[in-house]
């Protein structure tokens, strides 16, 4: 017996055991074969061979799956990373505590706790520290405006690593992210079918195969008999038609349903990552726009209540590229839930992320934000002029 003959002969045990079911629970077609002449075709043989077998069984489901892009065994996406050299901004960042907190025009005030002004009270208030000075009264750090602030009333953090993908040559089907910290795939959609064996992690990369929607939930196919809830990823289409208006072939695609970024130039997809847009009643406006300013970073503060009870406050936000009235795509070195509806409107990135995009996008580069859902409001008069 040969060693190909041997080879197929396992492959046809294998998938065999894998997909048929038992003989009580047959599918017509295979029951068919069982009454007809032809033998079940082996998997993988031609269109032009199966004309003198039954194409059912394995070879049937895997000539479905085909269909939908899946292989047996599944192929590998590969996607490259941007250079992590990205990430390095020439900041250091702390956040300060909610309370109002005073801040010194000069260390020699900070000793004798003389305050220029107060920074207000806010649950979002982060500031960029140079100098530290340790004194009788306490250590104090010169922040981004020049003045300093006592240590006491901040928390140092770092900036959050995550990155997207360059991309060459899109995969041959859909991809995405899960969002989750730990998601579990079920044998079939819907919450009624087993768990598989699988457990999914944050940013972990997934296929899209498929998508039903069961009890008014949709499902994504991600893998042989594997299925999870679309609201626990994040995925990446393939649009390369210009949006309606856009002139130059290069543009920044915005899904707000699915939370990514895309960036075509000259017509193909180049760049996908993992976003955070405006959260109800921020949301991020629908539409194309124009980058009209850049700035490789810079301060944001406001208020958006009457009662300025959401006022925020932040120093050297990195990779500004201001689109639409105040609302910006940027780097959010605060922001730890890419994939997730975190701002007041503007487009939340990874810094890496937002500083490779800073780089590659130019004034007058187009900006299409859309939310295939239909959920997000695009009357024009809902909404303000945006922020963070």
């Amino acid at each position: 017996m040969t060693r190909r003959l041997i080879s197929t002969l396992m492959l046809i045990t294998l998938i065999a055991a894998f997909f048929v079911k038992p003989v009580a629970a047959q599918s017509t077609s295979v029951q068919e074969s069982i009454q007809s002449d032809l033998a079940l075709c082996v998997p993988g043989v031609s269109e032009f061979e199966s004309l003198s077998c039954l194409n059912a069984g394995p070879a049937q489901r895997l000539g479905d799956w085909e269909k939908l892009g899946l292989t047996f065994p599944e192929e590998a996406i590969s996607l490259k990373n941007p250079p992590y050299d990205l990430f390095y901004v020439p900041f250091s960042y702390a956040r300060v505590s909610d309370e109002a907190v005073l801040l010194y025009a000069s260390i020699d005030d900070a000793q004798n706790n003389v305050p220029v002004r107060t920074l207000a009270a806010g649950a979002i208030k982060y500031i960029s520290y140079s100098q530290r000075v340790d004194t009788v009264q306490g250590t104090f750090y010169q922040i981004a405006t020049g003045e300093w602030i006592n240590g006491s009333v901040i928390t140092k953090v770092s900036v959050p690593y995550y990155q997207g993908y360059l991309i060459n040559d899109f995969p041959y089907v859909p991809f995405g992210w899960v969002l989750s910290n730990e998601a579990a795939s079920y044998t079939a959609p819907g919450y009624a079918s087993p768990r598989t064996t699988k457990t999914h992690y944050r940013f972990e990369l997934i296929h899209f195969y498929d998508s039903e929607t069961v009890d008014g939930t949709e499902w994504v196919m991600i893998g042989p008999n594997e299925w999870m809830e679309h609201r626990f990823l994040g995925i990446v289409f393939n649009n390369p038609t210009p949006p309606e208006g856009v002139t130059n072939n290069r543009w920044i695609e915005v899904n707000l349903y699915e939370q990514v970024l895309t960036v075509y130039d000259q017509g193909k997809m180049v760049f996908a990552t993992l976003i955070s847009s405006g959260v109800d009643p921020f949301f991020t406006r629908p539409g194309v726009f124009q980058i009209y300013e850049k700035f490789e970073h810079g301060k944001m503060s406001g208020a958006f209540e009457a009662d300025r009870s959401d006022y925020y406050y932040l120093e050297e936000v990195p990779y500004i590229l201001y689109y639409d009235e105040a609302r910006a795509l940027h780097g959010a070195y605060w922001n730890t839930l890419y994939g997730y509806q975190r701002s007041h409107g503007c487009v939340n990135l990874s810094v890496g992320d937002a500083h490779w995009l800073y780089d590659w996008a130019v004034e007058g580069d187009y900006v299409y934000v859309w939310d295939p859902s239909g959920e997000t409001p695009t009357d024009p008069t809902f909404y303000g002029a945006g922020g963070f």
